[in-house]
């Protein structure tokens, strides 16, 4: 029976020792697993931290640049006055450097626009790279669809797509669909926008969305027109590559824009003459501004730097190929002659019209006119005189319209009938203009952010 049973516990501790022996390997296996998954999980969330750090240094590398930019807005080589890239030390709180920054910047282009390309990594993991793209622009004052330096009135006809801005109080009977803003809290109503010298609100009237309406809201600066004016001229002398005409010694210059990217230029013999009258007068007089005969015209290139001066009156229309300004003299008017469109509705074809003094449609104007383009009157306005029941159908314009002085293209009677003028007005504004406006028209002084990226 003893052996029997020695026997018997003998097998039972090999079991036993079986059993441990294993479990002892299972239990190995076991901790290893746990801490390889540990070890992979501590790096994977390390790398994930340092990804997550590169890109907070790639985004501080786009914010130095942009302080930079704000302190020097025309510096696109980082101080250096060499190309880049430009490498800059990334520091933690005690001011040990932990990574580094790369910057690449594009400069404006036809354009207001920068780029800003930042590269970001901690130098303990330098593969684990982050790149951001900023794009910074100033904005024009092509940014608004309409924008005047007095008060205005918009008639129940009137279509506005795109930001209106009045340094002056507003009648707002039309239709927007876009921010509607006055420099003023109120202002007196005159009699030729349908008041009795009444004091109203800032904006008012019947049209709407209410909603997109604000006032007062920081006035424009109609001033910095003179200094871009000059810097036209400037653009259009040897050896800079713009268009300069002088003088006609007769009514003043035709531009005609051709689709195959050049310009015929004519000079105006005669003018017809038709009796008018002027916004806030009574009085009729006799303005000669539509063409009657034309000389013999000269073929030019669009200028390579967009710049056209012209020192006397022009007249304008024709197909737009390419991007230009018109700047004139002072006391010179420029006169929306026909047509006036561009080849194709996009950033590749703009026209700017700044005139001294007053941006004109003429008595024969089509009766359906399209003008494409920028247009800025800088001591005028942009308006069509009263003629006596002469009525035309339809105006759209596409682009922005930048009046200093009282705005027009529709006459009103006292009943509110169109009595002269578009009985309809269609204003779309041109997107392509708010970052990319045509050479030489003013732009604001802060840079805005336009777009944020990762690469």
């Amino acid at each position: 029976m003893k052996n029997n049973l020695f026997k018997k516990m003998n097998q039972s501790g090999n079991v036993l020792l079986f059993v441990m022996v294993f479990g002892a390997i299972s239990f190995s296996l076991i901790v290893l697993g746990v801490s390889g998954y540990a070890i992979l999980e501590n790096r994977a969330s390390s790398h994930k931290h340092n990804r997550e750090a590169a890109f907070q240094i790639a985004e501080a590398g786009a914010n130095y640049y942009r302080w930079h930019l704000a302190h020097n807005k025309t510096d696109y080589q980082d101080g250096t006055g060499q190309p880049g890239p430009y490498v800059h030390d990334f520091t933690d709180k005690d001011g040990n450097v932990i990574g580094h920054f790369s910057l690449n910047i594009t400069p404006p282009d036809g354009s207001t626009i920068v780029t800003v390309e930042s590269t970001g990594w901690l130098d303990s993991q330098p593969e684990s790279k982050r790149t951001i793209k900023v794009r910074l622009g100033f904005p024009a004052l092509t940014d608004y669809a309409f924008l005047t330096n007095t008060d205005v009135w918009i008639g129940n006809d009137e279509i506005i797509h795109g930001k209106f801005h009045a340094n002056g109080g507003i009648r707002f009977d039309g239709t927007s669909d876009a921010p509607v803003t006055s420099a003023v809290p109120d202002y007196l109503c005159q009699p030729y926008h349908g008041c009795g010298s009444q004091t109203k609100p800032g904006i008012w009237g019947q049209g709407g969305p209410q909603n997109y309406w604000s006032f007062p809201v920081p006035a424009q600066d109609f001033s910095a027109v003179t200094a871009k004016l000059a810097e036209i001229k400037e653009n259009t002398q040897p050896p800079a590559t713009g268009l300069y005409l002088s003088s006609s010694g007769q009514q003043g210059w035709r531009l005609e824009f051709l689709s195959n990217g050049t310009i015929d230029v004519y000079k105006v013999n005669t003018t017809n003459c038709y009796k008018a009258k002027d916004v806030n007068s009574n009085k009729y007089f006799w303005p000669c501004i539509d063409v009657a005969t034309l000389g013999t015209p000269t073929n030019y290139s669009m200028p390579a730097n967009g710049y056209i001066y012209v020192e006397d009156n022009v007249w304008v229309d024709g197909v737009v190929n390419g991007r230009a300004t018109v700047g004139t003299a002072s006391g010179k008017s420029i006169i929306i002659n026909g047509n006036l469109v561009y080849q194709t509705k996009d950033d590749n074809h703009v026209l700017g019209l700044i005139a001294e003094q007053n941006i004109l449609i003429p008595h024969d104007s089509p009766d359906v006119l399209e003008i494409d383009a920028a247009l800025l009157a800088q001591n005028g306005a942009a308006k069509r005189y009263y003629y006596p029941g002469d009525l035309k159908t339809s105006l759209t314009i596409y682009g922005s319209v930048i009046s200093n002085g009282l705005w027009t293209w529709s006459w009103v009677s006292g009943g509110g009938a169109i009595v002269s003028g578009y009985r309809t007005t269609n204003s779309t504004y041109d997107v392509n203009l708010t970052y990319s406006p045509p050479v030489g028209f003013p732009v604001g002084s802060e840079y805005n952010l336009i777009s944020w990226e990762e690469e």
